[in-house]
């Protein structure tokens, strides 16, 4: 069944008309009137509606009912990731989505082959975020992972307490790391877990110690280097798998 993200007040028996980018996507589909579609607004639970008008230009659905239904898995975990060339980026945030990333905080780092700023690190922010709802009506999710405006990585380690709270998990990817991707808790932890990971080029040797001074604790995933797109994606899998974000 469609699934549309509606970003207003939703309630069972109103008569709503359809923001005009679901319209779009409703007339792309051949939706017609009778047709039953699932709206979400990102707080949690989805609604079931049925269309009554579809017209060229507006779309009209009565809300049938609430489920209370969720998806997230059973930790929250940021995903930090120095911005990648490209379509890289936007691929690497639709399949976090789907993998159960709970927030995104892109970051200029000094190895970053594409460097965001003012207008134009706005127009990218607002083009994540819409990849983000896209990824949610597909996989499922009904509730939104924020995205981060673009920052630099100094800037948001200064920003961070300099030691982890109770229960956080603080995790770097690092080809240098001493320690093992197996060696994490076999359980989630009950804070808050950060995944920091570089751009094409990787950290430099001073942003890792400067992350390792603000209390990430350096992983590696194994003999061979994997892309910055990858990585992220194989950690994520690689979690969910071990701690029952499936």
């Amino acid at each position: 069944m469609p699934r549309f993200f509606v970003g207003t007040a939703l309630k069972p028996d109103d008569i709503m008309q359809l923001p005009d980018d679901v319209t779009r996507h409703i007339l792309v589909l051949r939706l017609q009137p009778g047709d039953s579609i699932v709206l979400f607004n990102g707080e949690g639970g989805e609604y079931s509606a049925e269309l009554i008008e579809v017209e060229r230009r507006s779309a009209t659905v009565k809300i049938r009912e609430f489920r209370e239904i969720e998806v997230e898995p059973p930790y929250h975990l940021t995903l930090a990731q120095g911005i990648a060339g490209g379509d890289k980026m936007d691929w690497l945030i639709e399949k976090a989505v789907e993998l159960g990333a709970s927030s995104f905080v892109p970051l200029t780092t000094t190895r970053s082959v594409v460097r965001l700023s003012g207008e134009r690190a706005q127009r990218r922010h607002l083009h994540w975020q819409g990849i983000v709802r896209s990824s949610c009506e597909q996989c499922g999710r009904n509730r939104l992972p924020d995205v981060a405006p673009v920052r630099e990585i100094a800037t948001w380690l200064g920003a961070l307490p300099r030691a982890p709270e109770e229960g956080e998990l603080r995790l770097l990817l690092s080809p240098r790391a001493s320690i093992s991707f197996t060696a994490l808790p076999a359980t989630p932890p009950h804070g808050r877990v950060t995944l920091l990971i570089g751009p094409e080029g990787g950290f430099s040797a001073a942003e890792e110690a400067a992350a390792t001074s603000h209390g990430f604790t350096a992983v590696g995933l194994g003999p061979r280097v994997l892309r910055t797109e990858t990585a992220g994606i194989a950690v994520l899998a690689a979690l969910a798998a071990r701690w029952g974000g499936w």
